[in-house]
C-alpha cells in the first residue's frame, strides 16, 4: 500500500507551506516584552544604527563659521608699512616745505628706520563731531556759518566730510560727500538739545565711521567743550582705535567759562511758600525791598557760582588730562580754543594749513617681532626745526 508515503509528503508540503507564510510576515514580537513606541518625526534607532555602521570612516558635519561686520575689524594682517603725518616748522611755528626724504631721522622704539617715500597726496576723509547740547547754544549760531568753510579750507577737491552732532544722541547728519551744498546745508540745521555731551561716543563714532577707508587721509576735527558727560565708551578704548586705524584729532574747544555764564539756567523747584508767606526776620518790615534782598532782584544781579565751579575744574584738569587733549596728542593733532566768529574761522584755517603742509612718511617697521605699541620719534637735520607728529601705534608682532 503507498498511504504512508503519500501521507508523508503531505506532511512535508504543509510545513513548507507554513514557513513561506512566516517568512512573508516578518518577525514575530515577543509578547512579554513592551512594543517599541518612535515618535513621530523621529528616525528609527534601529535603522539609523545599521545605516552608522555601514559609513563609519564618515566625517562628522562641522557647520561654517558666520562673521559679521558688527563684530568689528578682523586684522589678518600685520603691519607692513606704517605712514607718519609729519609737520616741520621753525621757532615761530611757521611751517617748512621742501625738505627731502633724507633730512628726517625715524626711530620706531628706538630703532632708526630707513624712510621709504615721503606721499605727496593722500585724499583725505574726515569726519566733524559738533557739540550741541544747551550748555553751548550761544555758540552754535557761529558754528552754523562755517559749512562753507569747512569745504574750502579742510575738504579741498578730491576730499570727503561726514557731519557728525552729539549731545545725549549721536546723529550723523550728513554722511560722507564733498558736496559743499550738502555741508553747508548739515550745518545749519543743527539745533540745541539736552543737557549731556557724549563727546567720547561721538569720537568713537567718527572712528567706526573712517576705519574701512582704504588709501586716504583719515581726521577727525572735534568742535565741542573739553568735558565728557555721560559717554558709554572709555577714553582708553577710543585712543587705542584712533591708533589701530591711523586716524588724526583736531579739536576745536568752546570756551567753558563763556558756556557757563551764558547757559540757560535749569528750571528751578517749586517754592514751598506762597508769596508772602515765607518767614522774615524779627523786627524786618514785609516790602519789596526786603523781599529782593532776601530772594534776589531779577535783573539786578549776576550769578557767578558757576565760573567758580569752571575755574575750580580747570585747576583740577591740571593734574587730570582731558579726553579731548589725549586724544590730540597721542594722534599728533592740535588743540585750539575759540571764542569769537573771527577766531573760530582762523582755527579752522590754521588746521587746514597744517593738514596740507604735513610730510607724509612712510617706512616698512624692522622690528615686527616687538608686539604691542611701537613709539614713534621723527628729528630732522637741520638746526631750529620742530617736529610735530603721532606717539605710535599698535602692531601685533610677527617673527620676520
Amino acid at each position: 500500500m503507498k498511504f504512508p508515503g503519500i501521507l508523508t509528503m503531505s506532511v512535508c508540503g504543509l510545513f513548507l507551506a507554513a514557513g513561506a507564510m512566516i517568512s512573508q510576515q516578518g518577525p514575530q514580537t515577543d509578547p512579554s516584552q513592551p512594543a517599541k513606541r518612535i515618535m513621530p518625526g523621529t528616525p528609527d534607532p534601529d535603522k539609523a544604527n545599521s545605516e552608522a555602521s555601514k559609513s563609519v570612516d564618515a566625517k562628522p558635519f562641522t557647520p561654517p563659521v558666520k562673521t559679521s561686520d558688527d563684530d568689528g575689524p578682523v586684522i589678518r594682517q600685520t603691519v607692513q608699512v606704517v605712514l607718519v603725518p609729519t609737520l616741520v616748522t621753525d621757532k615761530k611755528g611757521n611751517s617748512i616745505n621742501g625738505l627731502r626724504m633724507n633730512d628726517f631721522i625715524l626711530y620706531d622704539n628706538g630703532k632708526p628706520q630707513k624712510v621709504d617715500r615721503d606721499v605727496a597726496f593722500l585724499p583725505l576723509s574726515m569726519v566733524i563731531c559738533i557739540q550741541r547740547n544747551a550748555n553751548v547754544e550761544v555758540m552754535l549760531p557761529k558754528i552754523r556759518k562755517i559749512g562753507n568753510m569747512l569745504h574750502d579750507q579742510l575738504v579741498g577737491q578730491d576730499g570727503e566730510v561726514a557731519i557728525v552732532s552729539f549731545d545725549h544722541r549721536i546723529e550723523v547728519l550728513q554722511d560722507f560727500t564733498g558736496d559743499a551744498d550738502l555741508i553747508n546745508q548739515a550745518v545749519a540745521k543743527i539745533r540745541p538739545g539736552g543737557q549731556n555731551s557724549r563727546m567720547i561716543d561721538a569720537v568713537q563714532t567718527g572712528v567706526h565711521m573712517l576705519r574701512h577707508k582704504k588709501d586716504r587721509r583719515k581726521v577727525i576735527v572735534l568742535i565741542s567743550e573739553i568735558f565728557d558727560k555721560s559717554s558709554e565708551a572709555h577714553p582708553k578704548e577710543v585712543a587705542t582705535d584712533l591708533q589701530l586705524n591711523n586716524i588724526d584729532v583736531y579739536t576745536l574747544n568752546i570756551n567753558r567759562i563763556l558756556t557757563a555764564l551764558t547757559a540757560k539756567p535749569d528750571v528751578p523747584r517749586p517754592d514751598p511758600f506762597p508769596a508772602g508767606a515765607r518767614p522774615h526776620p524779627a523786627g524786618t518790615s514785609i516790602d519789596p525791598t526786603t523781599m529782593a534782598q532776601m530772594g534776589g532782584a531779577e535783573g539786578d544781579s549776576v550769578d557767578f557760582i558757576p565760573v567758580v565751579e569752571e575755574m575750580y575744574r580747570q585747576t583740577k584738569h591740571i593734574f587730570v588730562k582731558d579726553p579731548a587733549r589725549v586724544f590730540t596728542k597721542l594722534t599728533g593733532g592740535q588743540e585750539l580754543g575759540f571764542m569769537t566768529q573771527a577766531e573760530l574761522e582762523k582755527a579752522i584755517a590754521t588746521i587746514g594749513t597744517e593738514i596740507r603742509s604735513q610730510y607724509i612718511l612712510s617706512y616698512s617697521p624692522n622690528n615686527k617681532i616687538e608686539g604691542g605699541f611701537h613709539t614713534i620719534r621723527v628729528t630732522v637735520d637741520l638746526p631750529g626745526m620742530r617736529v610735530r607728529t603721532r606717539r605710535g601705534y599698535w602692531m601685533a608682532g610677527v617673527p620676520d
